[in-house]
């Protein structure tokens, strides 16, 4: 039987200080966003860059309020408002999953606008985890405008379900 689930996802700008770059997987070539920050090697808590850097496709959080589970061979789960994700260095559950509200820095998952209703968690910085190298850094769906993200990627939300469909724990992300 013929795997069609495709191993690399690239990412590629024109220079490191762009906050849109084009996705390539497969023959799909999309616009994205990146970062505020633009592109670093050297991601440091805070200053919005998208890393540079190769990272695994770890699992799916859905808006089940709003969408469908999407098709995938990922790991899915639904999100609830009381989802949280740690942002505090200086916090034992740094860049982790945590309840909401939080009693140290944590971004809500569960957002009013839409970006957030198709998150996938990339492998930055969790296992092992380095306090200050940066945090939820994911792949969500972006804004109409393509505005930048605080370090993310984010691609259309049409788009994202069709390539979930083909993604699977061998997928990977490679930011150039």
């Amino acid at each position: 039987m013929k795997n069609n689930h495709h191993t690399r996802i690239t990412l590629q700008t024109l220079n490191t200080s762009s906050t849109t770059g084009i996705l390539s997987f497969a023959a799909q070539r999309l616009r994205c966003s990146l970062g505020r920050g633009g592109i670093k090697s050297i991601k440091r808590e805070g200053d919005g860059a998208t890393p540079r850097c190769i990272m695994p496709l770890l699992w799916v959080y859905y808006r089940p309020d709003r969408l469908s589970r999407p098709k995938t061979r990922l790991p899915t789960y639904p999100l609830n408002p009381a989802m949280g994700w740690c942002d505090d260095p200086y916090d034992a559950n740094y860049n982790k999953p945590v309840p909401w509200p939080y009693t140290a820095s944590a971004e809500h998952l569960w957002r009013d606008d839409h970006i957030y209703d198709l998150i996938v968690v990339l492998g930055f910085n969790i296992l092992p985890n380095k306090k200050h190298c940066g945090s939820a850094i994911f792949w969500h769906l972006s804004r109409e405008d393509f505005s930048p993200t605080a370090g993310c990627i984010a691609i259309k939300k049409n788009e994202m379900i069709k390539l979930l469909e083909k993604c699977s724990l061998k997928t990977k992300v490679a930011v150039c």
